[in-house]
């Protein structure tokens, strides 16, 4: 792979890592006030969330870099805008979620990032099938995410 390449890989990955890096930061106070409400039985140890998210933001840009890589197109145009909108709302569920602890709205907006995320997918398939599949676990990820908020949600209301 030649240099020019590793470097789109290299950009894309510290970028969509740094949104995350700083999503978390803004709601470290935000952290505080969620441990102590009730929680479903089944939400993994809160160690689990920085290493799952950390790995699920490096295969989402590598995803996006791969597609960026790819010829002039309608659809990688669309899927890159796609990946753009995804990602600051996923930044912006942090925020809604940990900091204004609106569990509620934040469920519904959860729902429409899957959707976003469901269709750059979609998107990124008619680009780099490989792109796409790299989505796969954010999807499954963001799903359970679903069922946390949404259990959250139902039990601290």
């Amino acid at each position: 792979m030649d240099k020019s390449k590793l470097k789109v890989y290299g950009l894309f990955i510290l970028i969509t890592e740094a949104v995350g890096t700083v999503a978390g930061l803004l709601t470290t106070l935000g952290m505080e006030k969620y441990s102590a409400v009730e929680k479903p039985a089944l939400t993994p140890p809160e160690i689990v969330f920085p290493i799952v998210w950390t790995i699920l933001y490096a295969l989402m840009a590598v995803g996006a870099a791969r597609v960026w890589l790819t010829e002039e197109s309608e659809e990688k145009d669309k899927g890159l805008k796609l990946y753009v909108v995804q990602l600051g709302m996923n930044f912006l569920w942090s925020i809604l979620f940990f900091n204004f602890q609106a569990y509620g709205f934040s469920f519904f907006w959860l729902l429409g990032l899957l959707l976003v995320i469901v269709l750059m997918t979609l998107t990124f398939y008619k680009s780099d099938r490989i792109a796409a599949y790299l989505q796969i676990p954010y999807i499954l990820w963001v799903s359970f995410a679903g069922y946390l908020n949404f259990m959250v949600w139902l039990l601290n209301r």
